[in-house]
């Protein structure tokens, strides 16, 4: 993505903020990274990646609303879910689960109480037997829920 001449001008307050708008990374400026555009890409790199997993943590099972627990046993018994758009395909576009080929993710919601829709919280499941992914901030950041703790 091409960043416009007055983007550059805006300091690290603003670069951050057009970041988290324009769904990118921010990367702080150092020395080194203004010196050699090279190593600018190179900082951004390890940025974006450092972001990516750092976003990805673990919850045990137990420590998940009860909300959550009621969904999980709804996807592994196949239905009924109560949402439209339960089980249909997770796309990944936020980039914070790890990279898999389109159709790999689907999406449960995780319903919230008091909530005039569908909320925040959603599971997301892997291909993988127990990978599930819980949300609760409509896909900013993942949780990997540990069912052993």
């Amino acid at each position: 993505m091409r960043i416009p001449p007055r983007m550059t001008r805006i300091g690290a307050a603003g670069a951050l903020v057009s970041a988290l708008l324009l769904g990118g990374t921010a990367v702080a400026a150092t020395p080194a990274a203004t010196a050699h555009p090279a190593a600018a890409r190179t900082a951004a790199v390890h940025t974006l990646r450092t972001v990516h997993t750092a976003s990805v943590g673990s919850v045990c099972y137990s420590k998940l609303p009860s909300q959550a627990h009621d969904t999980i046993d709804l996807i592994n018994k196949g239905g009924p879910f109560p949402y439209p758009k339960d089980g249909t395909v997770f796309s990944n576009r936020e980039g914070v689960l790890p990279a898999q080929k389109s159709g790999y993710y689907h999406e449960y919601t995780v319903v919230t109480p008091g909530s005039p829709d569908r909320g925040a919280r959603r599971i997301v499941t892997g291909q993988k037997s127990q990978e599930d992914y819980y949300t609760a901030d409509h896909y900013a950041t993942f949780d990997l829920v540990d069912f052993g703790c």
